[in-house]
């Protein structure tokens, strides 16, 4: 149903932004944000939802981090703060322009913003998960899902886009996912964000 945020396996996309090797130590939650994102990848792979990555200046960011398993993709390198560059564009074009994004990375106030604003100028429906992405500064990780929202992104968690995908236990593919949801995804410390709106 247009408006309200339902997801689908048809017509969605996983965009996977920037999680490189020389932001490990300065991302707020970096290992848990990526363990979110690497399931989210996992299920899109289950489900045939397509995943498109990039990297944010890779020569001196150095590459996307092994744990997110994602080295069968093809690796968009990028200066601007947006993933919407030519060859991302090219992509989405050749997915037959995909309809709602699924979007996790970093960081929350840079590219994660600008790739939310290109898309929702575009008319696509943005999907925020909001435990799979971060920031240097959980202040700029926050202030950045409230902006965000305040635009028209639909802020969400790991687990609820796992669910929303099958929405059905009889869903071919439920088991699959099940084991993804096996543990809780930890954490990365969302609580306050939440208790103040």
């Amino acid at each position: 149903m247009a408006g309200i945020g339902r997801l689908s396996t048809k017509g969605s996309v996983l965009l996977l932004c920037d999680m490189q090797e020389k932001f490990r130590p300065n991302i707020f939650q970096f290992t848990n944000i990526v363990s979110n994102a690497a399931r989210l990848l996992q299920a899109s792979r289950a489900l045939a939802i397509p995943a498109i990555l990039t990297e944010q200046y890779p020569k001196g960011l150095g590459p996307t981090v092994p744990e997110l398993g994602a080295g069968d993709l093809k690796a968009h390198a990028k200066t601007r703060f947006t993933m919407m560059i030519e060859d991302v564009e090219k992509e989405l074009a050749a997915l037959g322009n995909p309809k709602q994004a699924i979007l996790c990375g970093i960081e929350a106030q840079a590219c994660i913003a600008c790739t939310t604003f290109d898309l929702l100028e575009k008319g696509i429906e943005v999907h925020i998960v909001a435990d799979a992405i971060s920031s240097r500064s959980q202040t700029d990780r926050l202030f950045a899902l409230s902006r965000l929202k305040q635009s028209g992104a639909f802020l969400t968690t790991t687990e609820a886009v796992l669910l929303q995908l099958v929405q059905d236990a009889k869903h071919p593919n439920f088991k699959e996912i099940q084991k993804l949801l096996t543990h809780p995804s930890p954490d990365t410390g969302l609580t306050t964000f939440f208790s103040s709106l």
